[in-house]
């Protein structure tokens, strides 16, 4: 069992970091680039840095690529030892910048501390999941009262009073700087844990077994995987291995009681595609699967005979993307080979070839099917209408419905369902004035049966708040759906604080979801929107196509046009709206500030894929070849070269004023490595004709994610709302 429900920082729009393979980044732009008149609302009340910021070294490097010549001073920021960091003029530079950081922060600690205490107010100290069941015991996880990771339980069905604790996460971090448990799994018959962990960021993972009748860690250890392993009996287990380049190519079987070095290798990725391991609800099939962004090809292979031979579904071509479930004698494929918003088709599990796929859900431009889970007794589909969230349960009969949810705007996923045969939905629910929720839909009844509220210690009232659906207008025709909250006496006024989120990157679709941290911004006058722009998936793949590769653009534009619409709606004022994104949602950001400096009065980028061309042209670099059909290939493509130079926020950096900017690096990072936000800063020191504050983070010792323990996780989120309180002047 892979982690479900699994403990999270209460939900922050301010850090939010997507798992897309560069767990990624998002970008802005308007017309050609072409800077705007800069406007007096630049001019922001910010606290003067008390020390002179670190000057980078400029040193000459340039390349060429199909005719077009490109300086690139700040290239030595790229220790070439990577992804060892021991160049000693780089990792002098960062501290300089973290110490530059600190003492531009100083006059903001006791802000920081109050928004801290505040949020941490609103965390149920001693947190737990609703429990669930998995074969003969039930599963939970557990937080100590001022523990920074979790403990997980389990005990026999009916004997909660005589849990035993099989996970102690505080121990296995003992003084680590950043821990990450990735995942684990029990083997069927519940004697053996197999978990992995992560102690670093770098995001390759320890795998070890334990055995959980006499509380032993055995001996065995295999390194350089992720995730969780998929047992097919009690000796058994499948598991992926990460090469040099992070990227995960091999599944390899483990027998207890041998030694791992000599595992055999089950499946060997012969191009450039992500591999991964699962097993169908059923339990009857371990499922390995390759893919990159836009092509996917599945291999099965029984758990009745794992030392056979996975068979092949459909062989791999360009575009198609598939995904398999198993329901008795046959398997159910959710494919877009027909429609890009995908169909449900079956096969017998005798003959699964493509030639034996026979429709049952055909695909349409309305309901975008995204997910399948083959139940007992029926098939769940996870599907959207309208960029809203719908679950379908349908019969193996073809009886369907719909579960209904109680607010009109709202995001609902599948929670943790670990069983085959189930007489109760696990549901996740939330918006964004509605706690996180935990539904057992009743099949019998139909009735959605709350089993957990998230609890807010320090008191929450939801009639304080107001949440909708807004719709604004893109340059091009496009509509673009907004959602936003705020308090329910907000005042529109062009006084009035907005904070805009965005991603729009590998389809992944933000919720409008709840955030505890979110509220000390509304409770200071704040509303908080999320443009859900274009490479994003809210509205159908189609959404998701018309916002990446030569089409990236839109996605910038969507964004500032969003804010236009909201300034124009009286929410707010050029100058008055704090942005915020991570990873490709931190090239969002740099390419909104390129295209339109005078709207921001406050920028954070998480982890910002801003140097979107050099990552690109850098074949060996972690995960690049395998975004090519996200971005382009620009080795390859001119076209592709021309149109990422065009909004690459690092490469289009102009002279001219900038709003108050902070920017986050984790050195172990290997989604966007620490070099781009260093790199990116460093130049636009150099450019900015302000006095607003430019500010550099980089977490030493962790990755992509930010600090793990969530303490230390929510207070990034207290600076980062303490920054921008003082960039807007409400400090």
């Amino acid at each position: 069992m892979l982690i479900g429900e699994s403990p999270m920082v209460a939900g922050c729009f301010g850090k939010m970091i997507f798992p897309c393979p560069r767990s990624h980044i998002y970008s802005p732009s308007v017309g050609g680039y072409s800077r705007r008149p800069i406007c007096n609302s630049l001019e922001i009340r910010v606290s003067k840095p008390p020390s002179k910021p670190p000057v980078a070294a400029r040193k000459p490097h340039r390349f060429t690529h199909h005719g077009i010549t490109l300086q690139d001073p700040y290239h030595w920021l790229k220790d070439p030892g990577y992804p060892k960091v021991e160049d000693a003029e780089i990792l002098a530079h960062l501290n300089a910048e973290n110490d530059y950081f600190q003492a531009s922060m100083e006059p903001l600690n006791g802000l920081t501390k109050e928004l801290f205490e505040e949020i941490k107010g609103r965390q149920q100290l001693d947190e737990s999941s609703v429990p669930y069941r998995e074969g003969s015991h039930e599963y939970q996880w557990k937080f100590a009262a001022g523990a920074q990771y979790p403990c997980w339980w389990r005990w026999s069905l009916g004997d909660a009073g005589r849990a035993v604790k099989i996970i102690d996460e505080p121990a296995l971090a003992g003084n680590s700087e950043y821990f990450r448990l990735g995942g684990f799994s029990v083997s069927p018959g519940g004697r053996y844990l197999a978990y992995s962990v992560d102690t670093n960021g770098a995001e390759r993972y320890v795998l070890r077994i334990k055995d959980l009748d006499d509380d032993r860690v055995l001996e065995e250890v295999i390194e350089d995987t992720l995730g969780a392993p998929v047992w097919a009996n009690e000796e058994t287990f499948f598991y992926p291995i990460l090469n040099e380049n992070w990227r995960p190519h091999q599944v390899k079987r483990h027998d207890l009681g041998t030694d791992a070095t000599g595992d055999p290798v089950i499946y060997q990725e012969p191009d450039e595609f992500f591999v991964g391991v699962d097993k169908t609800q059923s339990s009857a099939y371990i499922v390995i699967s390759a893919s990159d962004h836009i092509t996917s090809e599945v291999r099965v292979l029984s758990v009745d005979n794992p030392k056979g031979e996975p068979q092949l579904i459909a062989p791999r071509r360009t575009g198609h993307e598939y995904h398999v479930e198993h329901h008795d004698r046959d398997f159910f494929i959710l494919s877009n080979d027909t429609h890009k918003n995908f169909r449900i088709a079956v096969a017998p599990c005798s003959e699964p070839g493509e030639t034996n796929w026979q429709t049952i859900v055909e695909g349409d431009d309305t309901h975008y099917l995204r997910g399948i889970t083959c139940f007992k007794q029926l098939m769940v589909i996870e599907e959207r209408i309208a960029g809203l969230d719908q679950i379908r349960l349908r019969d193996y009969s073809d009886a369907t419905h719909y579960v209904e949810f109680p607010e009109p705007v709202y995001h609902a996923r599948l929670g943790t369902n670990a069983e085959y045969a189930i007489d109760a939905l696990r549901i996740g629910y939330e918006s964004m004035i509605s706690p996180r929720t935990v539904f057992d839909y009743q099949l019998d009844t139909d009735e959605l049966i709350t089993r957990k509220v998230q609890h807010i210690p320090s008191g929450y009232d939801r009639s304080r708040y107001v949440t909708q659906r807004l719709t604004a207008p893109a340059r091009d025709g496009q509509e673009i759906p907004v959602s936003i909250v705020h308090p329910i006496n907000f005042k529109k006024d062009e006084d009035a604080p907005l904070y805009l989120y965005g991603y729009g990157a590998y389809g992944s679709a933000v919720p409008p979801g709840f955030s505890t941290t979110r509220l000390s911004l509304l409770e200071r006058g704040f509303a908080f929107a999320i443009a859900h722009v274009r490479g994003g998936d809210e509205l159908g793949y189609a959404w998701y196509e018309d916002g990446k590769l030569a089409h990236r653009e839109n996605t910038f534009n969507d964004f500032v046009d969003v804010a236009r619409f909201l300034i124009e709606s009286g929410y707010t004022s050029a100058g008055r709206i704090a942005i915020g994104g991570g990873s490709a949602g931190g090239e969002l950001m740099g390419a909104v500030v390129n295209q339109a400096p005078e709207l921001w009065g406050a920028v954070t980028a998480h982890v910002p894929f801003v140097d979107v061309l050099n990552t690109m042209l850098d074949p060996d670099l972690p995960l690049t070849p395998n975004e090519w059909p996200e971005w382009g290939n620009p080795i390859e493509d001119p076209r592709a070269f021309e149109t990422i130079l065009a909004y690459s926020p690092y490469d289009r950096l102009e002279r001219g004023a900038f709003p108050p900017m902070l920017v986050t690096a984790g050195l172990n990072d290997p989604r966007v490595t620490y070099w781009e936000p260093a790199k990116y800063v460093a130049k636009l020191r150099t450019l900015k004709t302000d006095d607003n504050v430019l500010l550099l983070k980089t977490n030493m010792g962790a990755g992509h994610g930010g600090k793990s323990g969530r303490f230390d996780a929510l207070y990034e989120v207290a600076e980062e709302y303490a920054f921008v309180l003082d960039a807007l002047g409400l400090t």
